[in-house]
């Protein structure tokens, strides 16, 4: 990473893997920025696509001098972006997913002017899940991923706040200094390595802006299953920084536990009736709740499939954030177990 004083204004850091159904709409609109272009330099590490990812990325060249396709041989978007941040050179550091909507023309110019005229050391935005070209099916994912009842409690990207904040959930935006002084991002983490690293960010003292002109629209999944792997993963990453950071909350326990919960009474009904009796009233209020809520939420939102399909997304974020922390968790407790054993020898 150069330190030095450097042509460019902004570097923009894109870690992708199989991308192709979007980044080329996202490269389009950094394009179309009104924003000199010679002051911008883009770092794409493509993960080893297996698609036409790198194709198009390369394909770009031609609009952006500055275009860099780089290897990440980690294939994650941790190591992704280590790489983008290691080979560029500008003050002004935005990580931008190849899955990105950005709806302002303006969205490079407000970066810049709201980073000097805040004084910040990081830039958090809004990314809520409405880009405008998504069927009623994704619609139905992103509104209910951002209910209360969904992915939004505690998270700043679904807010409408303007001003300081603790970066944790939504800083995506540094000056170069940052890294010097907190270092990179954690390679261990396949999820939530943005989570740990802006946890860093705060922790330095670092101040944070959110700012509501620096919103970009994310795509959700297109398919229970693709939020299903989304929740594990997001699951898998919350136990890693639990544990590296010692701030296990009450409500990640409850996910694991209600998820473990569940298997077992699942389980253990089958051949006991006494608990079979317990379980099935428990399992019903679980889906009377989601019905309800599901429904409250089409009328607000005035979206139908809300009440259509809430009975299996909120289960697909509930149980797949639940099983992905159990799921490290034991891999956790599995190998600790082995080191003390190989001690007691």
């Amino acid at each position: 990473m150069t330190t030095g004083e450097s042509k460019y204004q902004v570097a923009i850091i894109m870690p992708v893997r199989n991308e192709e159904k979007f980044l080329g709409q996202t490269l389009d609109q950094v394009y179309l920025q009104d924003f000199p272009m010679d002051k911008v330099e883009i770092i794409i590490a493509d993960g080893f696509s297996t698609d036409r990812t790198k194709e198009i990325a390369e394909s770009f060249k031609g609009r952006f001098g500055s275009l860099k396709v780089l290897d990440n041989p980690g294939r994650i978007p941790s190591s992704g972006r280590n790489v983008g941040v290691k080979n560029s050179t500008a003050p002004y550091v935005l990580v931008l997913d190849g899955h990105t909507y950005i709806p302002s023309k303006n969205f490079l110019a407000d970066i810049v002017e709201t980073f000097k005229t805040t004084q910040a050391d990081c830039l958090c935005r809004p990314q809520p899940l409405v880009p405008p070209d998504i069927n009623e099916f994704e619609k139905s994912i992103a509104l209910c991923r951002g209910s209360s009842l969904g992915h939004n409690p505690g998270s700043e990207i679904f807010s409408d706040f303007e001003g300081e904040v603790d970066p944790t959930s939504s800083g995506a935006m540094y000056l170069r200094s940052v890294f010097d002084k907190v270092g990179y991002f954690d390679e261990q983490f396949d999820a939530c390595e943005d989570v740990e690293f802006n946890h860093r960010v705060k922790m330095a003292g670092l101040r944070s802006y959110l700012s509501q002109k620096l919103t970009v629209l994310y795509y959700p999944r297109s398919t229970i299953q693709g939020l299903w792997k989304q929740m594990n993963r997001y699951g898998m990453g919350r136990f890693k920084f639990a544990k590296k950071h010692n701030l296990f909350s009450p409500v990640q326990w409850f996910a694991g536990f209600a998820a473990f919960a569940f298997v077992v009474g699942a389980l253990l009904s089958i051949i006991s009736p006494f608990i079979s009796d317990l379980f099935v009233p428990v399992a019903a209020f679980y889906l009377l709740i989601i019905m309800v809520f599901s429904c409250m939420l089409a009328i607000k939102e005035k979206h139908l499939g809300c009440m259509l399909y809430g009975i299996l997304v909120f289960p697909a974020i509930h149980f797949g954030l639940g099983f992905g922390f159990l799921r490290v968790m034991f891999s956790y407790l599995k190998v600790k177990g082995l080191k003390e054993m190989d001690q007691r020898k």
